[in-house]
């Protein structure tokens, strides 16, 4: 039996927040490092994935809430949080000189979605990621990811990001060191 095509789409109605920010909750974990105490992660989520959030972040004209679906109308396999701006933390912007900028803050799929034939549900969201970016006239794409998350770095060099530097990422009063990825457009 074969799974049906993964789509992606912008999420423009802040009444879906909800399941986005499920996926959120589930997805967030995964990136984590080992060491991160559960209730760290835990109130992270609490207080930056939660529907509240999404709602925010869905109305707002410098975000794009994407999402993967298994199929048109299936269950989200993941989402993409794109914000368009230039970067606010001074160690960022010297590492992402290019102006303007976009940061893929977030971008997580469910773990039985990680690998599938055809698009992949992380390769359709970082597609529309960049596409987002490219139309909002973007000069570079830049995120953050753990120096830990070894398999996630392989990911954002298969799809033509380099390492351009480091930052640090408050969990929880436990300081962790994200390498921060760039991508020219």
């Amino acid at each position: 039996m074969t799974s049906p095509a993964v789509t992606v789409e912008l999420v423009t109605d802040p009444d879906r927040a909800a399941a986005v920010a499920e996926v959120a909750g589930a997805t967030f974990p995964l990136a984590c490092p080992p060491h991160a105490a559960a209730e760290d992660i835990a109130e992270f989520i609490a207080t930056n994935l939660g529907e509240k959030n999404f709602r925010g972040y869905i109305t707002d004209p410098d975000a794009d809430v994407l999402v993967a679906r298994d199929g048109a109308d299936g269950a989200i396999l993941g989402y993409a949080l794109v914000l368009h701006g230039d970067p606010s933390d001074p160690v960022v912007a010297a590492v992402v000189p290019d102006r303007p900028a976009t940061e893929v803050s977030k971008m997580y799929v469910l773990p039985d979605h990680h690998s599938r034939p055809g698009l992949s549900p992380s390769r359709g969201l970082m597609n529309a990621a960049l596409d987002r970016a490219r139309d909002r006239g973007s000069a570079v794409v830049w995120l953050g990811v753990n120096q830990l998350n070894e398999r996630a770095q392989k990911f954002y060099t298969k799809t033509g990001f380099s390492r351009a530097g480091v930052r640090t990422f408050d969990l929880g009063g436990s300081v962790e060191h994200d390498y921060v990825f760039t991508q020219k457009l």
